[in-house]
């Protein structure tokens, strides 16, 4: 694909621009701004990419993904401003992750040890581990909040905070993983999974193609459980003070 060509998918980013302007949506700065760093920041990574997949070195793979987990970190964050410490908990949870699969994939010889491989399936894990730790807060915040009155009238009849709030963290939990559960339901047949359709478009044979995207479909359930639990039960205790009463400003 040539530059010019490239250039011509643009017109995919004006469709947007123009919709949001006829309807005073007020999207146009975000979706300018969200273009602009995707270009950059693609250009800059496939730099990166190169450099690491010439040189094999370990401490290149490390800390490509430690940019990852601490990128993905910052942007989670963002929608738990509101827990204590949800900076940390985030952090651990997407390291978590990453030790769980990788351990699993490479301890198992499913994959080589290489940065060919460790890093686009990282990328995708722990991206995928942070949209479901957006996915949880946005729904665990508003639950929790929805639901004040019945966790006081729980803490008030003698209830721990775990009893108090087991409700409404579930629920959360649920509704995070559902996306990635129903997504599964119709991979194939509604959606071509992009790692699947590149090595399809780069001229891979379409079995192994199809091999490599159930190895990260199954990843992306373990990914979706372990974060949205993790999250939660880190996050919960410290929506209470230690007389168990739930913080006013939640």
């Amino acid at each position: 694909m040539s530059y010019t060509t490239l250039s011509l998918t643009l017109i995919f980013v004006l469709i947007p621009l123009v919709l949001s302007k006829s309807l005073k949506l007020d999207l146009e700065k975000d979706t300018i701004i969200a273009t602009v760093r995707s270009i950059i920041q693609l250009l800059i990574v496939g730099y990166i990419l190169k450099i690491v997949f010439e040189t094999e070195s370990i401490i290149y793979i490390l800390l490509m993904i430690t940019l990852m987990i601490v990128a993905a970190t910052l942007n989670a964050r963002k929608k738990g401003k509101a827990i204590k410490g949800i900076t940390w908990k985030i952090a651990l949870t997407l390291i978590v992750v990453e030790v769980v699969t990788q351990g699993i994939l490479i301890g198992l010889h499913i994959i080589p040890a290489t940065a060919q491989y460790i890093i686009p399936i990282s990328g995708m894990l722990i991206g995928n581990s942070m949209v479901l730790s957006i996915l949880f807060l946005n729904r665990f915040t508003a639950e929790v909040e929805s639901s004040r009155d019945q966790i006081e009238l729980v803490l008030s009849l003698g209830g721990t905070p775990k009893q108090a709030i087991h409700t409404q963290l579930t629920n959360a939990i649920k509704a995070s993983m559902i996306p990635t559960i129903e997504s599964q339901k119709t991979i194939g047949l509604v959606q071509l999974p992009g790692m699947m359709s590149g090595q399809i478009i780069g001229g891979a044979d379409p079995v192994q193609a199809v091999q490599f995207q159930i190895l990260i479909i199954f990843g992306l359930l373990t990914t979706a459980a372990l974060s949205s639990i993790i999250v939660g039960f880190l996050s919960y205790p410290t929506l209470f003070n230690e007389r168990m009463q739930i913080i006013k400003n939640v």
